[in-house]
């Protein structure tokens, strides 16, 4: 196995690690200066703490799934770049390199699993003929974890892909199968929900047409006949949600699902809208589409993710688009009024410190959300003080807020700053090599 990820992790030479009584120092200042705006620190570790945050299972093996095809498994996905060596293999190296992310991760979590992720004991399962039984070893392996599931059917990388259609193609026989999948599905995630309590079984197609479409309404309306018959039935305490797009690769010009279109779908039928940070125009402003939605359904799914230039699916930082998301959340105290989840994936670093790097990032966004003095913004903007609502918003970037995450890290028994790194080094030499 290369070294140079090993010495790039190991950075306790160049980063002195953070002590405990530092972070309990600089805390004790930062509360006094946010108490002074009127904000209670403590009570905001508390509730950030309390968010339930679903983790995705692709990032661990880059979207290849553990589908058994002509007696192994098939490598099939979807497209992930990068070749970082050390991916996981199977479901038990997946479950265990979570376990050991699950050690550098603050608050509550669940684990969020697709389709092609059965494990079928090495015979092969067609998707509309899985079962609860087939993910039966996930669902103990997070009942004795404590982690909720949450699930999604796996339309895509199928012989039965027609022309880039599945519900929504034109041929009978292509639809019925997929209906059959979703269905399937929405029964898996049942079996999940009771055991574990809520899951969201999220439906994402890429159906769509390359250029110049000539019938854009023929395949909605295919789909919304497709999604009916997969919806008819009521699965309670399982939460279906409808995941729209803006396009995909070789679907340029035409998205059959796209926001419009599932947003008034949703509503329509009592589903959860799911609005992926990386599925709109880049200058749209995913923030700004909660108070709307939100004022007509009940519930939203956000993944988290982060576009470069188009849908990209890179690993989620503290960028303006998470943290408009998360202000917009706390703002209009809706952060349990939406699933929180993350979607990416990237081969070329280290998956586990992928998974670390985006899964305090969504935690760390709602907790600097859940710091900022808002109430005094809204005083001002009523009050026709532009000039004051200017300065606090400009006041709050210079606000210590790491000071507080880096406390909220101490209090959960996780690390803190950049002290992670070095645990992930030593899991890559352990464990993570030998599968090299």
């Amino acid at each position: 196995m290369a070294t140079k990820g090993m010495s790039a992790l190991a950075m306790g030479a160049a980063v002195a690690p953070l002590k405990a009584r530092q972070i309990e120092a600089a805390y004790k200042i930062a509360k006094e200066r946010f108490a002074a705006l009127g904000v209670n620190t403590d009570k905001a570790i508390r509730a950030a703490l309390a968010v339930p945050i679903s983790v995705h299972c692709w990032q661990a093996d880059d979207v290849k799934g553990l589908e058994v095809k002509d007696g192994a498994t098939d490598g099939g996905g979807i497209q992930a770049t990068g070749n970082y060596p050390g991916a996981a293999r199977n479901g038990d190296e997946i479950r265990a390199d979570f376990d050991f992310a699950l050690t550098l991760l603050p608050g509550t979590w669940k684990f969020n699993l697709h389709a092609m992720y059965a494990e079928t004991g090495g015979k092969r399962v067609d998707r509309n003929e899985l079962t609860p039984r087939h993910f039966a070893r996930w669902i103990d392996w997070a009942a004795s974890r404590k982690l909720g599931l949450d699930f999604n059917p796996t339309c895509f990388a199928h012989p039965m892909v027609k022309d880039g259609l599945t519900l929504s193609s034109e041929d009978k026989g292509v639809r019925a199968f997929w209906i059959e999948h979703c269905i399937a599905c929405r029964k898996i995630g049942q079996a999940m929900a009771r055991r574990l309590g809520p899951c969201v079984t999220n439906i994402w197609i890429a159906d769509g047409r390359k250029d110049a479409t000539a019938d854009r309404w023929g395949p909605r309306e295919r789909l919304i006949g497709s999604l009916d018959k997969v919806l008819a039935r009521k699965m309670s305490p399982n939460v279906d949600a409808v995941e729209s797009k803006l396009f995909g690769i070789g679907l340029e010009d035409y998205t059959v699902g796209s926001n419009e279109f599932y947003l008034l779908y949703a509503q329509s039928r009592g589903a959860v809208p799911c609005f992926d940070l990386g599925h709109f125009h880049l200058t749209e402003s995913v923030a700004d589409k909660l108070s709307g939605a939100l004022s007509f359904v009940d519930k939203l799914l956000i993944h988290a993710s982060r576009p470069i230039r188009w849908d990209s699916d890179h690993v989620t930082r503290l960028n303006d688009d998470v943290k408009a998301v998360c202000d917009e959340a706390v703002r209009g105290n809706a952060v349990d009024r939406i699933y929180w989840a993350l979607d990416f994936f990237d081969a070329s670093i280290n998956r586990v410190a992928a998974w670390a790097i985006g899964s305090r990032t969504v935690r760390k966004g709602l907790l600097r959300a859940m710091l900022e003095p808002h109430a005094l913004a809204v005083k001002a903007e009523y009050a026709g003080n532009g000039a004051a609502k200017l300065a606090l918003a400009e006041y709050r970037e210079e606000l210590p807020f790491g000071a507080v995450w880096d406390y909220l890290c101490l209090k959960a028994g996780v690390p803190a700053g950049l002290n992670w790194l070095d645990a992930v080094a030593g899991y890559e030499r352990k464990v993570l090599a030998e599968r090299c």
